[in-house]
């Protein structure tokens, strides 16, 4: 346990007013304590204890073997439960959202898609795979999984919402989903596409889509950089 006294409070207070001020960016390296310790005139030890505390206040990142970081803050906490868009997540945290297609492919059902999609006996799917931005940084890669008689190849191309070109186009409407969402290590293709460190995780947020009539219509697994979007799960109590 780390005991605070006024050295240590100092300490504490100059470095959150440099992070807040942007002196030192989020994703950026700190200073030594050496360096740091100097530059405030004061012991080293209390300056590693200020480390320490940001640290737990997760404002500070520890990478074994390369030093302190600014720990990046997410730009979206958002409920699990809430059934949305990628692009109206995005909108919600205050920045635009932009896409870039990665590919477009018929692709043949694998024994989960089949089980996923049952009762249905489906031959192909078309299978879109995007990059989606906040104002122009990689965020989330994306990939949906369709009955491409109901969404064409062709079609999809076009297509920044699948939500709305469901809707649209296929006159299938989403009303629920079963989510499944769990971290994942660093990925070899998609965590550099995202540009995420070799350290960071990503949350893995897969699901299943449904209309009204309990028609499966999309499988969506959406990989999130775990330093820009947070979930929660809200709880409520049963009453009877």
């Amino acid at each position: 346990m780390v005991y605070f006294d006024n050295l240590n409070q100092k300490a504490i207070q100059f470095l959150k007013k440099r992070i807040e001020e942007g002196h030192y960016k989020e994703r950026e390296r700190l200073p030594s304590d050496y360096e740091l310790s100097r530059e405030l005139g004061l012991e080293r030890s209390a300056v590693r204890d200020a480390i320490q505390f940001l640290v737990q206040e997760d404002i500070l990142l520890y990478r074994p073997g390369v030093g302190y970081f600014v720990h990046s803050k997410p730009i979206l906490s958002s409920g699990i439960e809430q059934l949305g868009s990628v692009t109206e997540m995005i909108q919600q945290s205050g920045k635009t959202p932009g896409v870039q297609y990665i590919s477009a492919e018929l692709t043949r059902p694998t024994d989960q898609d089949r089980k996923r999609f049952a009762p249905l006996d489906i031959e192909q799917f078309t299978q879109l795979e995007r990059l989606r931005t906040a104002d122009g940084e990689p965020v989330v890669y994306c990939i949906d999984r369709v009955d491409h008689r109901i969404m064409p190849l062709e079609l999809i191309h076009n297509t920044e919402s699948i939500f709305t070109a469901l809707k649209t186009y296929a006159k299938k409407e989403i009303d629920y989903a079963v989510a499944h969402i769990e971290p994942i290590a660093y990925h070899e293709e998609i965590s550099p596409m995202l540009n995420s460190d070799p350290d960071q995780a990503l949350l893995l947020l897969k699901q299943m889509h449904f209309t009204k009539e309990n028609e499966p219509v999309l499988y969506s697994a959406n990989f999130f950089r775990a330093d820009v979007f947070s979930f929660y799960v809200l709880r409520k109590r049963h009453t009877e």
